[in-house]
C-alpha cells in the first residue's frame, strides 16, 4: 500500500479468495465486500506506530463510491454478483475449526479469508479509495463434506471454482476500467481520511517520522 501511494495511486480495487459462510453465496460467484471483521493479530496494521496517535474512521471500511461502480458494472455483464458481504479476516495460515466457522456465521460473517486485513486499514491511512471483490472457492467447514467424497476431487473442485470466480472478477474489473465512471475522485471522503485522524500535536511529532510518512498526506 505504501508503494502504491508513492507511485501516485488514488484508487485500489483488491481481490482475494475466500470461503463462503452462506448457502446463497455459491462458489464461483463474486462478492463486492462492504464490511470486515478483523481477527488478525500478528500483522503490522498501521503506518503510524512511531508517529503519534492517529485514529482513522473505519465505520465504512471500503469506498462506497467505488463499491457502487463495481456493483453497477456487474449488472451490465451478467455475472452472479452479491452487492454486499461481511468479510471475516483470520490470521491463518491454517483454516478454521468447524466451531470457529459456525461462530463466524453467528457473528454475521458472510465470507472468511486471510488477506483483506490490514490491506483495507492501510489503504484508509494512505488516503486511497479502496474496494474489494471477494472470490468464493468453497463453503468453508461449517457445511460438512458429503460422506465418502474424494478429497482430491474436492480440491480440484475448489481450484476450478476459484478459477471461475477469478475469470468473472477480471471481466468485471475490465468492464469498470472501460467505463466512463470516475475512479479517482479528489472529493471522495477517502481522500481526506487523515484530516481529523491525527490527535498528537504536530509539534510533538518527530521530524524524521514526519518526513518518512509525508507521502501519506499527499
Amino acid at each position: 500500500m505504501f508503494a502504491l501511494k508513492k507511485l501516485g495511486v488514488h484508487t485500489v480495487i483488491g481481490s482475494g479468495a475466500v470461503g463462503s459462510l452462506r448457502e446463497q453465496i455459491a462458489p464461483g460467484d463474486i462478492v463486492v465486500v462492504d464490511q470486515f471483521i478483523d481477527k488478525t493479530f500478528k500483522r503490522q496494521n498501521t503506518f503510524f506506530n512511531n508517529f503519534g496517535a492517529v485514529h482513522c474512521e473505519m465505520a465504512e471500511p471500503v469506498c462506497e463510491r467505488v463499491r457502487k461502480i463495481l456493483v453497477e458494472k456487474a449488472r451490465d455483464i451478467d455475472i452472479k454478483t452479491h452487492p454486499k458481504g461481511t468479510y471475516v479476516c483470520m490470521e491463518g495460515p491454517q483454516f478454521s475449526t468447524r466451531a470457529e466457522s459456525l461462530m463466524h456465521r453467528s457473528w454475521g460473517g458472510d465470507l472468511i479469508g486471510m488477506t483483506a486485513m490490514p490491506e483495507a486499514k492501510l489503504a484508509r491511512e494512505a488516503q486511497m479509495c479502496y474496494s474489494l471483490v471477494a472470490l468464493p472457492s468453497d463453503y468453508d467447514c461449517w457445511r460438512p463434506d458429503k460422506a465418502g467424497e474424494n478429497k482430491q476431487a474436492l480440491l480440484e473442485e475448489i481450484i476450478s471454482n476459484l478459477q471461475t470466480a477469478t475469470e468473472n472478477c477480471l471481466k468485471l474489473i475490465k468492464a469498470v476500467l472501460r467505463s466512463d465512471y470516475e475512479l479517482a475522485c479528489e472529493d471522495c471522503h477517502c481522500r481526506k481520511s487523515l484530516d481529523m485522524a491525527i490527535w498528537t500535536n504536530e509539534s510533538q511529532v518527530n521530524a524524521i517520522d514526519k518526513e518518512e510518512l509525508k507521502v501519506l498526506f499527499e
